[in-house]
């Protein structure tokens, strides 16, 4: 089931039905954080995905004001168990984005950790020339393509892309990259439990409190105003 928050779709799946829900389907899986719907331009990319799963713990909260339980995916967790399905499936990979060395180590640890894992494209986030990449995606059509271009840069690559791959299922995966290649540490078990996986990056990373602040405040006064004030008022 779908529900609107803000003008934007989500599902409403659980964890698991989310991972047999994207196991049967092909198009893009959108993993939404308030950060995306703070941008007007990612509705329509939104509403026209095929999966959209609530990652940020605002969202959660958002959902709650709304009237709706619905609990967090994160995204980082999903992808890696669709990763973990294509290697016992024989199935293919692409990777696209990240630093050139932070995408050459995030291949490698996956390749050390999922054995059978046939990662046959990888391509750091660092090109100019989309369609160059849009079409070497095209030729070997892989079944699983994580995109790690930023917010909303990997939205609009997959919006683009995904008619052109009918059998390829898309993931935006953000930071991911920077995880699984070793170079950042994911929140503690606890931390990611609570959902403050958002706070405990904030305080390893100061940097990314102007990017967090005041953007999850206004986010929650943004639900508030939408289920309590009437239309037009």
């Amino acid at each position: 089931m779908k529900v609107k928050l803000l003008g934007y779709n989500i599902d409403t799946f659980d964890y698991e039905n989310a991972i047999e829900v994207a196991q049967k389907i092909s198009g893009q899986v959108i993993t939404i954080n308030p950060e995306m719907m703070s941008n007007p331009e990612m509705i329509e990319i939104v509403n026209n995905a095929e999966l959209v799963i609530p990652d940020g713990i605002g969202v959660q909260i958002g959902l709650k004001i709304a009237g709706y339980d619905v609990k967090r995916i994160p995204g980082i967790q999903f992808a890696h168990k669709m990763i973990e399905l294509c290697a016992l499936n024989g199935q293919t990979i692409a990777l696209v984005g990240a630093k050139p060395e932070i995408i050459q180590l995030a291949c490698e640890n996956l390749k050390k950790e999922f054995e059978n894992l046939n990662i046959i494209y990888v391509q750091d986030g660092y090109f100019k020339d989309d369609e160059r990449v849009m079409n070497e995606l095209k030729a070997i059509q892989p079944r699983l393509v994580l995109c790690a271009l930023g917010s909303p840069k990997q939205e609009i690559f997959i919006k683009e892309i995904k008619k052109d791959m009918p059998n390829s299922l898309f993931i935006g995966v953000g930071g991911s990259f920077d995880v699984w290649s070793g170079c950042v540490q994911r929140a503690p078990e606890i931390w990611q439990k609570l959902g403050l996986e958002w706070l405990y990056r904030t305080i390893k990373e100061p940097q990314r409190f102007k990017r967090i602040f005041p953007t999850l405040p206004l986010f929650v006064l943004r639900v508030l105003k939408e289920k309590f004030i009437p239309k037009g008022v």
